[in-house]
């Protein structure tokens, strides 16, 4: 699986500010622990931008290509500060712009920027009235996307679809509908690739709790062949699983996930962990912040 790691971001307490006061050195340290944990893209947010975001793109791109080799996803909705950053983009292999959606906005002026500078491009399943609300809208907007991108001349291998993760404590349903979306992507759009920004079913619960959500969420989307995902850099464990270094965990989720009920009583703490996870994640189980502890 192609780990991209999320780490870099204008939102975070201690590197927003250095994006802003463009401190390097902070965004190089970063960026070489990155590397050093084992990505294989680094994702540059800058967040919307809309105020010198050109100038924040370039500088933040040649700032982390001194020190790592590594391939850039230029993360943000700026599509000027998107080309700057693939202008600015030389080292690593193909860069990813991320991302591309129904909008208007998008379409006209970010989409051409892929063929353009021969970038990957996460199809970002936003549609032109908002958030998908099921599976089939999901479906429609990923079929619509992939025919005006080819359209354009991105290859479909160069086309990652998004199918847009969301916190699993605000709605189930649509975690559930993320994970019904991944068993049927290769029907909808057949030669395209998968990627998810997977933190953000964490979002909102405790910071110790998160990381159970985004490895064992990880787990349940890797059961249908995902690709790639934006994830913590940092979160070891949830790296091992991606490097399929953790079969056993894997087959217990995917089991969990086909509907057998392990006996707990004969799991290691760790096992038990991930059913619990698991039966959250697929709505079996009331989500609560004590849902390891039931």
């Amino acid at each position: 699986m192609i780990l991209i790691g999320e780490n870099i971001n204008i939102m975070s307490k201690t590197l927003g500010p250095a994006i802003r006061e463009r401190d390097a050195k902070a965004i190089q340290e970063v960026a070489k622990k990155e590397a050093e944990a084992g990505m294989d893209y680094i994702d540059l947010n800058i967040g919307p931008a809309r105020k010198e975001g050109e100038k924040t793109m370039e500088w933040i791109v040649k700032t982390v290509h001194e020190v790592v080799d590594l391939p850039l996803s230029l993360d943000t909705t700026n599509h000027l500060a998107i080309e700057a950053g693939l202008q600015a983009h030389k080292k690593g292999g193909k860069p990813i712009v991320n991302s591309v959606s129904l909008q208007k906005e998008r379409i006209e002026n970010t989409l051409p920027l892929v063929p353009k500078y021969g970038a990957i491009m996460i199809g970002l399943l936003w549609g032109r009235e908002g958030m998908p609300r099921d599976t089939d809208e999901r479906a429609a907007n990923c079929a619509e996307l992939v025919m005006i991108a080819q359209d354009a001349g991105v290859p479909l291998e160069d086309i990652w679809i998004d199918p847009i993760v969301t916190p699993v404590s605000v709605d189930i349903n649509q975690v559930v509908s993320c994970l019904e979306f991944m068993s049927v992507l290769e029907e909808v759009a057949p030669g395209c690739r998968s990627v998810v920004g997977l933190s953000n079913v964490s979002n909102g619960t405790p910071r110790e709790l998160r990381p159970y959500l985004n490895r064992t969420y990880l787990a349940m989307l890797m059961k249908y062949g995902l690709h790639a995902a934006i994830v913590d850099a940092f979160d070891e464990e949830l790296v091992m699983l991606a490097r399929g270094k953790m079969p056993e965990i894997l087959d217990l989720v995917h089991r969990v996930m086909d509907g057998e009920e392990p006996d707990l009583s004969k799991l290691s703490e760790k096992e038990v962990q991930y059913v619990k996870t698991t039966k959250v994640l697929m709505g079996k189980v009331l989500y609560s912040h004590s849902w390891l502890e039931v």
